[in-house]
């Protein structure tokens, strides 16, 4: 049982990496394929039947004759001009168990901050998300055993300015961290979104940028994040614990 009680209506920075620091992303499939579940699982309707149900109609895997012979079509990115299934349909599930605020999906691991929305609304998501996922990419890889390092981290947001700073820390991760030069154009993470460069529908954008209501005066605060958090590597620690 975890030691943590996540409190409804409050924020929280939630983080987790492959075992063995393994990817857990290998294609646009497979970072398509979990922002979906985060969409589809985000739901107090959600039982733990609809797991198997979720693999078999939705994973993107076709099971033909034995698992030795398995054929995989990947999902494409769900905001492509081929797929526009998140972005073009509002997809506000009744009785979230949380909001999503920023996220970031980087090839070994992966960011969310969230707000949780209802009482074990966090627990209840992650555990969904975290089984959901490490079936859909076991059985696409022919594999087994666990897939994430161990239980998500969580570290509870306690201010406005704490939110912000996580939010930002998320939103630039992977240009902080050297997986792209511009955060802007990383289309695994929730910046594009903030910037109007998508018609996203994963985040709730009215919250962070309330301070910044002018888009350019909070893009320049974000980069200005982006370009500390780079540099100062002990404003991380700061933000994970």
């Amino acid at each position: 049982m975890r030691k943590e009680k996540f409190i409804t209506g409050e924020y929280y920075h939630i983080y987790n990496r492959g075992v063995d620091r393994r990817d857990i992303f290998l294609d646009e499939g497979d970072y398509g394929r979990f922002l979906k579940s985060m969409l589809e699982f985000n739901s107090c309707k959600v039982d733990g039947g609809m797991y198997r149900k979720f693999l078999r109609e939705r994973s993107g895997i076709a099971l033909r004759g034995s698992t030795s012979n398995l054929e995989v079509e990947p999902l494409r990115h769900p905001l492509s001009s081929a797929d526009k299934s998140l972005e073009n349909s509002k997809v506000t599930p009744s009785d979230p168990l949380v909001a999503f605020i920023a996220y970031c999906l980087n090839p070994n691991h992966f960011h969310l901050v969230l707000r949780q929305e209802g009482d074990d609304g966090i627990v209840k998501f992650m555990q969904r998300l975290g089984t959901a996922y490490t079936m859909y990419f076991n059985k696409r890889n022919e594999r087994s055993g666990a897939l994430f390092q161990s239980r998500f981290k969580a570290v509870q947001i306690d201010s406005e300015e704490h939110l912000f700073w996580v939010s930002a820390y998320v939103n630039g991760n992977a240009q902080i961290h050297g997986v792209i030069p511009d955060a802007a154009e990383y289309k695994w993470c929730s910046y594009p979104e903030y910037l109007g460069l998508t018609n996203s529908v994963i985040c709730n954008k009215k919250i962070i940028p309330s301070h910044y209501k002018d888009l350019e005066k909070f893009k320049k605060a974000s980069e200005e994040c982006f370009r500390q958090m780079k540099e100062r590597k002990d404003l991380q620690k700061y933000i994970l614990d």
